[in-house]
């Protein structure tokens, strides 16, 4: 009987290798910066608002600050904090970082002062960048950490004199001088130039980036310089081979989360394409920036793309450019119905499920093949990644098609475990298995459907009801936007369902309409008991719904 690779590579595209391809050989992502700098030193890396920064500039930064790095005394295995919003300048730190063996620790820009606190000194961070705006968050926990240099920079120290895109509120915000900081650009103005030269492994560790895992507080998930080359390799070699040299590349989601970082740091310098960077996301702006550079690539969560869609000046863009977008279902679950809706839009741009990924392997572990869309599903198994599904209580016993269980990843890529928290790591990696947490199933094609966490399983009367496919027939009513749904305790039935609703502009519906509808469409145990409208739903940075803020 065939395995799930076997059966899902009868999907895989033609001509595409079915393993992974390493465009310049195999080597850190710091390499291909440099050899791509060389091989068309003018060739916009990086758009940013207007601002032009080429590969050369980009380069060269990023030596100068390594250079400044070494001379505080950073040495190769250091951590250093990123504490930024998408900009230039967490391009250009990211690769001063790697180039000379310091290990990058991203932070949220949403993080309070104990959330940022925690993540710097479970990591040993010892070097801060941050954006000024952010400061304030740090001044306040600095004493608490060991961080003894901090780099500071403004979003508008990248700007141009006049920017092409509308400016983000952010940028309002006028450089100042900070005590005991010291200026990013005052840096890439004075340093040295001359490129560092320290050896860098492909084993040597790159990345601490945090997570929640399966359970517990947020963990440091240790990914190697391999790990952000293998994935990268597979983004433009494998799959759709969505990144190509001649790719113009939107880039809005967080970059300091890993699938962000992915489609905007690592894989765009692989393939030495141009990438247009946004603070964030606004539909119009969006919209502007397709038109003007011509993009034909974006990697969105598909709330974005409804609020393009929806957006009252949508006819007055032209955005045949977009010929592809990966769409991730953060928040709404991608439909072939809006998928639909976006072609029309484009004039026959591809939209479709981005992927199924974690960040204990880097992400990015199946892709939908586009000679064979389907909806519901995240894809087949990605270039020398193998899937199964695994009994939970048994993980020598694996599933057949159809049966759900936990989802295990073994990849090139995975992760070589959480900081300083062996027993977090050998309940998650396992004979170089990954096992997620994660409830799914293979359909016949061996196309991966996630059904939601195991921990965010509803038992409703012994039954067991995943919150994403609930929240996925939800979001087939006419009138619902986006929904959202959680556990509540039950007397009878152990735990009923609730339901919270953004309904679509001009639409009405009554909590008795949606349960009667509910009622014919999906199975009398996943109705939710309690309906809530709201007008929005608490997010992370990076797009997901926060549902346990929800209540």
């Amino acid at each position: 009987m065939p395995n799930i690779k076997e059966i899902s590579l009868r999907s895989w595209p033609s001509g595409v290798p079915t393993e992974v391809q390493y465009p310049l050989g195999k080597v850190p992502l710091h390499e291909y910066l440099r050899m791509r700098a060389k091989e068309h030193p003018d060739k916009p890396a990086y758009i940013f608002y207007g601002r032009v920064i080429s590969y050369h500039e980009l380069d060269e930064s990023s030596d100068r600050l390594a250079n400044f790095f070494l001379k505080q005394g950073v040495q190769k295995g250091d951590r250093i904090a990123l504490f930024l919003l998408n900009c230039p300048q967490y391009i250009v730190a990211h690769y001063a970082a790697w180039k000379i063996g310091a290990v990058l620790s991203p932070c949220s820009p949403l993080f309070k002062e104990m959330e940022l606190e925690y993540q710097l000194n479970d990591s040993g961070v010892e070097t801060l960048v941050c954006l000024d705006i952010l400061y304030p968050v740090f001044e306040k926990i600095k004493d608490n950490t060991t961080v003894k240099t901090v780099v500071v920079t403004n979003l508008n120290d990248y700007m141009p004199e006049e920017p092409t895109l509308l400016p983000v509120p952010q940028m309002d915000t006028k450089k100042i001088i900070i005590p005991g900081t010291v200026d990013l650009m005052d840096i890439l103005a004075n340093e040295d130039a001359t490129p560092p030269q320290i050896k860098v492994e492909l084993d040597d560790l790159a990345l601490l980036q945090y997570t929640g895992g399966t359970t517990g507080l947020p963990k440091g998930a240790m990914l190697t310089h391999f790990a952000a080359v293998f994935t990268s390799a597979t983004a433009v070699t494998n799959g759709n081979k969505p990144f190509q040299p001649e790719t113009i590349s939107l880039a809005i989601s967080p970059i300091f989360h890993i699938a962000g970082m992915l489609c905007a740091v690592d894989a765009p310098i692989m393939a030495g394409c141009t990438t247009i960077l946004m603070v964030m996301f606004d539909p119009e702006t969006t919209m502007k920036a397709t038109e003007l550079y011509k993009a034909n690539y974006f990697v969105s969560s598909v709330p974005m793309n409804v609020a393009i869609m929806d957006h009252p000046k949508v006819n007055d863009y032209d955005l045949s450019s977009l010929k592809l977008n990966m769409a991730m279902s953060f928040g709404i679950t991608l439909t072939e119905q809006i998928a639909k809706r976006w072609s029309v839009l484009t004039k026959g741009g591809y939209c479709f499920e981005s992927s199924y990924g974690l960040t204990e392997t880097h992400t990015y572990d199946c892709f939908v093949p586009i000679n064979n869309i389907k909806y519901g599903v995240c894809g087949i198994p990605n270039a020398d990644t193998d899937i199964r599904i695994f009994d939970f209580d048994d993980h020598t016993k694996e599933l057949p098609i159809g049966e759900e269980g936990e989802i295990a990843v073994k990849t090139p890529s995975h992760f070589l475990g959480y900081w300083n928290k062996p027993e977090a790591t050998k309940d998650t990696l396992i004979n170089g298995w990954v096992y997620t947490g994660d409830v799914g199933k293979f359909d016949e094609e061996g196309y991966l459907a996630f059904l939601g966490r195991r921990k965010e399983m509803i038992k409703v009367s012994g039954f067991s009801v995943f919150p994403e496919e609930v929240e996925l027939f939800l979001c087939k009513h006419p009138a619902i936007a986006q929904a959202a749904v959680i556990p509540k305790e039950d007397a009878h039935k152990g735990e009923v369902i609730k339901a919270f609703l953004i309904l679509k502009p001009g639409q009405t519906a009554t909590a008795e309409e949606i349960r009667a509808w509910a009622k014919t469409n999906m199975s009398s145990y996943k109705v939710p008991s309690i309906i809530e409208f709201v007008d929005s739903f608490p997010m992370s940075g990076a797009g997901k719904v926060w549902r346990r803020l929800l209540d």
